[in-house]
């Protein structure tokens, strides 16, 4: 069993990309990019796409120095070297060496944006909260005030499918991102992705089920919360073909079948213990499941505790695109574009930023703070408040 069949699927969603592979070698092929936030999962998966196409030059800026040494690690490995310049950095693009990096090293064509703060569980404190509008927005800023000066090309910044109709601050600030996107799309030519959840990326809950194997503890998974999958290697290949292909304002999406496609985590975390060799356990409670671990583990059997969501900004399912938006699905076999993405007007976004930088000021803010300045930008923004966050679950 591949990791296809464990998220639902028979074969690869990104079929699409052979047909313009000619066309994008070449373009990669003649070109400098810059990848930022190239060491998460995602990151890589894009950086590969690109590497192995031969750039004149690719750097990679991330504050992860572990995974940017197991990225280089991994490249070396895999497609050896290329007569381009490929050089990593450790920076955080929210810097003053950031700044320094992207004057003295440039110029670059294409700017990709992947760093985000992408959990939900980063909004259950005000600190990690605010956080949270520093990378997925003010960085987001920032990094394309920085492209325009520079005259790079094409900028390129990741979005979430938790952008549509969001239910929680980490989807409301992406649909703010989005926001700011389209305002500085007058200026630079940006595209972006809303995608599903990148499986056994590092810190989902499907990483976490290699983990818990590897520790030899048990497996906790919501057994009513559908998601939609993509792999590693698909992410990288949609943000790809939006960065090269992708119109001004344009939002790629895959096409995926609600029926089909979608899954819940119980599902997988049972798919992924037989592709394992191991039978799933269900038991009653966190504490049985602890407790049989090493009993359950000498019959090839493994415990599971699988219960209903009761955490703060959990949606029972996904979606890509909201009723008001116009969708493209005739120009690709897997993918959909949004032609219209979220709008504000000019004033309405600077007043957020406004209240962002006075709280950042006092030295003081709440989640409600925060919140409540997200809701002048999103009045509809439906925020799931339920007390508890999924650091008290296992």
């Amino acid at each position: 069993m591949g990791i296809h069949e464990i998220i639902g699927r028979e074969d690869s969603l990104i079929r699409d990309l052979g047909d313009y592979e000619e066309q994008i070698r070449s373009e990669i092929s003649s070109a400098k990019f810059l990848v930022i936030g190239g060491a998460g999962s995602i990151g890589q998966a894009v950086v590969k796409e690109v590497f192995r196409r031969a750039p004149l030059k690719l750097h990679v800026v991330d504050i992860s120095e572990n995974n940017l040494v197991e990225l280089v690690r991994d490249i070396r490995s895999s497609y050896g070297y290329i007569d381009g310049e490929f050089k990593t950095f450790v920076l955080d693009a929210g810097s003053l060496e950031f700044e320094f990096y992207f004057k003295n090293e440039g110029p670059f064509d294409y700017v990709l944006n992947l760093s985000a703060l992408k959990h939900v569980r980063s909004e259950k404190d005000p600190y990690s909260l605010m956080r949270m509008v520093q990378v997925n927005i003010l960085n987001t800023i920032k990094t394309i005030d920085l492209s325009i000066k520079s005259s790079v090309k094409k900028y390129f910044c990741v979005s979430t499918d938790k952008a549509a109709n969001p239910v929680n601050m980490m989807g409301a600030s992406k649909r703010i991102m989005e926001m700011f996107l389209h305002k500085y799309g007058s200026q630079i030519p940006i595209s972006t992705a809303r995608f599903a959840n990148v499986a056994f990326s590092d810190g989902s809950l499907l990483h976490g089920f290699r983990q818990r194997l590897m520790k030899n503890q048990p497996i906790a998974a919501p057994n009513d919360v559908k998601r939609y999958f993509i792999t590693p290697q698909e992410s990288g290949e949609l943000c790809l073909l939006s960065t090269l292909r992708g119109d001004n304002g344009e939002i790629y999406f895959p096409k995926l079948d609600g029926e089909l496609n979608m899954i819940t985590f119980a599902e997988i975390a049972e798919k992924f213990l037989i592709q394992n060799g191991f039978e799933p356990y269900t038991c009653k409670s966190e504490d049985e499941a602890r407790r049989k671990v090493q009993e359950l583990m000498d019959q090839k059997k493994w415990p599971c505790y699988f219960s209903s969501s009761d955490t703060t900004g959990e949606k029972a399912y996904e979606e890509f695109y909201m009723d008001h938006e116009e969708i493209d699905l005739s120009q690709y076999n897997a993918l959909g574009i949004v032609k219209n993405g979220a709008t504000a007007a000019d004033e309405k976004l600077t007043q957020f930023l406004d209240g962002i930088a006075r709280l950042r000021r006092s030295g003081t803010w709440s989640r409600a703070d925060i919140l409540e300045l997200f809701k002048q930008l999103l009045p509809d923004l439906d925020h799931k408040e339920k007390g508890k966050f999924l650091d008290e679950k296992m």
